[in-house]
Formats: structure tokens, C-alpha cells, sequence
């Protein structure tokens, strides 16, 4: 895996309603505004780094533009999850989440990924 560094595979792809349960209940929390990262350890041995995407239909009523939001978000984390995977040993369960009705450009979500990925890591590294 790590010499195909800017794939997001079906493993990595976070799909267990369990899981994202426990994320919304027990899970810490970071944000860079417009985003936010939800995440919990992962509790089994050898797994995985997980991530999901979320876009509030709160915001985009349609789905066509929830769509279009979700697809820049896993854009976005296949191109930075380096900063990620570099900055802790052990594995998560993440939600990775747009929360506002603005409409970002893709250069202005890719940079708050950045700042976000950043601010988790050094949030995790205390």
C-alpha cells in the first residue's frame, strides 16, 4: 500500500454503520472551518486507517450537489492523506465532514484539508 501513496481503496472506505455510530458518540473531534474531522481509534490489531465522507443535505438539497462535494472531499483526502498516516502509528475510523452552504471552490477545500490534516496531527502528537 504504501507504494500507491494517492489511491482510497474499498478497505480504507469507512461503511460500518457500527463504526460510524460510535464515531458520533464517543468520537474526538477537530475542524478548520468549513470542514470538521471526526475521529476514534480503531480497536482491532491490524487494521486499517478509515475514512468516510459526509455532506449535509441540511445545506445541498440536491444530490447531484452533495455529490460534487463528496467527490472533491475524497479528492482532497487521496491526495493528502500523507500527513495523516505519517503523523500516528495507530489506525482510525475518520469522518471527514462539509458543514456549511458556501460553495468552496476545489483549491480553497484542498487547502483547508491541508490546515485540517495538520491541525489533527499535531492534536494527536501532544
Amino acid at each position: 500500500m504504501e507504494n500507491r501513496p494517492y489511491t482510497y481503496p474499498r478497505e480504507e472506505k469507512l461503511k460500518s454503520r457500527t463504526r460510524i455510530d460510535l464515531l458520533f458518540t464517543e468520537g474526538k473531534s477537530v475542524s478548520k472551518y468549513p470542514l470538521r474531522l471526526v475521529y476514534v481509534p480503531q480497536p482491532e490489531e491490524g487494521a486499517i486507517m478509515q475514512m468516510g465522507v459526509s455532506v449535509s443535505k441540511k445545506y445541498f438539497k440536491k444530490a447531484t450537489d452533495r455529490n460534487y462535494f463528496k467527490r472533491v472531499l475524497r479528492e482532497t483526502y487521496r491526495h493528502h492523506k500523507h500527513i495523516l498516516t505519517e503523523s500516528t502509528d495507530k489506525p482510525y475510523a475518520m469522518m471527514f465532514l462539509y458543514q456549511t452552504k458556501d460553495r468552496l471552490s476545489f483549491e480553497e477545500i484542498n487547502t483547508k484539508t491541508i490546515q485540517l490534516f495538520e491541525k489533527f496531527a499535531a492534536q494527536e502528537n501532544l
